[in-house]
């Protein structure tokens, strides 16, 4: 197609899924918003994983590093956490995070989804949408189509109302449907192209006057956008020439899971590999994540995900700029913008002058000229000649040159200082007061019973990660094992993720899934006696899937066979006797977390605190340092379980420690994948947990800990973040 043939078949797509005039278009080089022609520089921040309190800053130090674009996700199970009761306050208050980003002067794209992935609980999914009759998640199934389009068209509205797209003032530009389906329909087939084709046609149908875009979606149809993710971009190619090569999510470094290493990604490799997108016509990329920020209370997958959801980006955890990272691709991107004229207006011409060396020359009618040079090679420096002037690259470098003659950026070479983030602990001890959680049994009144095991995630819905599986067994007084002292061996099969296990209301042993194995077995010489012996499983899930075909499917919890080997019979298959069930912790239902609450219990103190005991709850408070340094909770000396302030939950706590051998070596040189460069071999997968600041009052802020196994508390201590 010819150049004019683009702008008219893009100008008639774009007038004909708006009710207003297009303000925000595009073609195969560029974006063009209010005419003027556009690479565009985008970071994802969400705004759960974070406070309104942080929001500014946040932005700020992204607008400062040469962002123009934020992008965000929209979490529907955090929105819409019961059926048409919706919440869009305090961390969910999405039209005040867009507002502060148009304050700021950025752009917007929302990614709706609402399908997110995200390593959030559920993928974004609330857990009643599960259960609705006939549902099957992301696929040509109507009771879900009709949930999602409900949601959907919900956010659409509320941005319309608050005027908030491009074409109305606002700042979204444009807006994303589905995320990464592709290769669930490539598994599905027939079935997941219908869900594309109707999924594309609903968005469009939305009137938003702004672009959809659907990721890693080879069959996206027009007028959608599809687009890359992943560690490198420079090959894709979008399905129809005429649309812009877009890069959704450049991976900054990887997640963390407990158990796991740390993952980081040399920002050498990060700023090649960008430079070598736009070198090949990227019109339009965004770091995934530049702030990734924690996972407050819940809300982290069922990988073994972390509360802290750092993800080596430019931006901390904490909100404090990760240097050099920051520092070095704010470079880049100012190097980027001096080439933007030449980059929006010409194809390149591309040259090979020696081996592992390519030059790209962009060059505009008018004059306009800007080169990228570039070194493949992973070992060697190399000389380049280019016009009349000889380059030194490093290896694995490109060097950016926005007149062709000055190379004002090289990816390889970093001028910005690194930033040394230390954790100072705050001066003084904390007093702590325990409270015993109760082991219930099978007769306790307020229990849930049936015959047979039941799946945790039924039972629960998801309101609590804690299920008791209660059972008893008669022992008679001639079973052998009595007389020849060897204990009958019980054995518990469950599908994950952690399990405690008592008999007759002492700790018999813990055991827990593994990052490759989450599914566990319970295998030990259990002490039972002569009459009723009262089994207590408390099986645990640290979040609920967020990936994968038909993911609604997944079980958890205990679900067999249980059996008892050492009997007079034999083994004794416990799988379909009667059980009953009690959902969540005492404390919880008691609200221990909070003022109210933890008064109508009775806590122990000084000598009488317990210490190093299973399902202990503890209590303290603590006055707010002064000043408006990054908080955090140094919780080396606990094993697992949850933590809250002022009735707030951090999230779940659980050291994990890493195995040492799984960290590697780290060269910024050649392909790079989440396991290439990892940390903290011997140490906490995860040792400090955030405390906004904002959660805090000047003095008498209560901290509560539930300790599931039996750590140390007076290890337990609060620390100033800085850099």
């Amino acid at each position: 197609m010819s150049r004019i043939e683009i702008y008219v078949y893009i100008f008639l797509s774009l007038l004909a899924c708006s009710s207003v005039i297009a303000t925000v278009s595009y073609d195969d080089k560029a974006f063009i918003i209010n005419g003027k022609r556009r690479i565009l520089i985008s970071g994802s921040i969400h705004y759960p994983r974070s406070t309104p309190e942080m929001w500014p800053d946040l932005i700020q130090k992204a607008k400062d590093g040469g962002l123009d674009v934020i992008q965000t996700y929209v979490f529907w199970n955090g929105h819409e956490p019961s059926p048409g009761k919706y919440n869009f306050e305090g961390r969910f208050d999405l039209v005040k995070f867009i507002k502060v980003v148009q304050q700021a002067g950025l752009y917007v794209h929302l990614r709706i989804g609402p399908y997110v992935c995200a390593e959030w609980n559920f993928g974004g999914f609330p857990i009643w949408l599960k259960y609705v009759p006939g549902m099957r998640f992301r696929t040509d199934n109507h009771p879900f189509e009709v949930a999602m389009q409900g949601f959907v068209t919900k956010i659409v509205s509320l941005m319309k109302s608050e005027s908030l797209f491009e074409p109305q003032g606002g700042p979204i530009i444009m807006s994303q449907i589905e995320n990464e389906y592709g290769p669930v329909e490539w598994e599905i087939g027939a079935p997941g192209k219908a869900y594309t084709a109707w999924a594309a046609k609903m968005a469009v149908g939305l009137n938003t006057g702004v672009p959809w875009i659907m990721c890693k979606q080879e069959t996206a149809p027009d007028p959608i956008i599809d687009t890359c993710n992943g560690f490198y971009c420079e090959g894709f190619r979008p399905n129809r020439p005429y649309k812009p090569k877009m890069w959704t999510e450049v991976w900054t470094g990887w997640y963390s899971q407990y158990g796991g290493a740390l993952p980081h990604r040399p920002v050498e490799d990060l700023a090649f590999a960008i430079a070598r997108f736009v070198q090949n016509n990227g019109s339009f990329f965004n770091y995934y994540m530049y702030h990734g920020g924690t996972n407050f209370g819940r809300t982290a997958a069922g990988l073994f995900v972390t509360t802290s959801y750092d993800y080596d980006a430019p931006i901390d955890e904490y909100g404090l700029v990760n240097e050099p990272k920051y520092g070095h691709l704010r470079d880049l991107h100012k190097a980027i913008k001096q080439c933007e004229p030449a980059l929006v207006s010409s194809y390149p011409t591309v040259t090979w002058p020696g081996r592992n060396q390519e030059v790209h020359v962009f060059r505009t009618r008018s004059g306009a000229c800007s080169a990228f040079l570039s070194n493949y090679d992973t070992t060697y420096s190399t000389k380049l000649t280019f016009g009349n002037a000889q380059y030194d690259l490093p290896p694995w470098s490109i060097s950016i040159l926005p007149d062709c003659k000055t190379a004002v950026y090289n990816t390889a070479r970093i001028n910005s200082k690194g930033s040394d983030a230390k954790m100072i602990p705050v001066n003084g001890g904390l007093s702590w007061q325990s409270y015993n959680e109760e082991t219930p049994s099978a007769d306790d009144s307020d229990t849930l019973a049936m015959e047979g095991l039941g799946e945790q995630v039924n039972i629960t819905r998801d309101s609590s990660d804690y299920l008791w599986y209660l059972t008893q067994v008669n022992i008679a007084s001639d079973e052998p094992f009595l007389k020849n002292g060897q204990l009958p061996l019980l054995t518990v099969f469950s599908a994950g993720h952690a399990l405690h296990v008592f008999i007759n209301g002492q700790l018999s042993g813990t055991v827990y899934g593994s990052l490759d194995q989450p599914k566990l077995t319970f295998r030990k010489n259990v002490n039972l006696r002569v009459g009723i012996n009262k089994i207590s499983l408390l099986s645990v899930a640290v979040g609920l899937p967020n990936v994968g075909v038909h993911y609604e499917t997944w079980n958890a919890g205990v679900l067999g066979p249980v059996t008892l080997n050492g009997l007079n019979e034999g083994t004794r298959d416990l799988t379909k006797q009667r059980w009953s069930y009690k959902v969540g912790l005492k404390g919880e239902s008691l609200s221990l977390d909070t003022i109210s609450g933890s008064s109508s219990v009775e806590w122990n103190d000084g000598s009488l605190l317990v210490r190093k005991q299973p399902l202990t709850w503890y209590k303290t408070t603590f006055n707010a340092p002064e000043g408006n340094v990054p908080l955090a909770l140094d919780m080396l000396g606990m094993s697992k379980g949850e933590i809250w302030v002022n009735g707030v939950s951090l999230g779940r706590h659980w050291p994990a420690y890493i195995a040492q051998g799984n960290c590697g070596g780290c060269n910024y040189a050649g392909t790079f994948t989440e396991k290439k460069c990892q940390r903290g071999c011997g140490e906490p997968s995860q040792r400090w947990y955030h405390v906004p600041r904002s959660w805090l009052k000047p003095s008498g802020n209560l901290l509560v800990v539930f300790e599931e196994w039996g750590g140390d508390v007076s290890k337990v201590s609060l620390a100033r973040r800085t850099v």
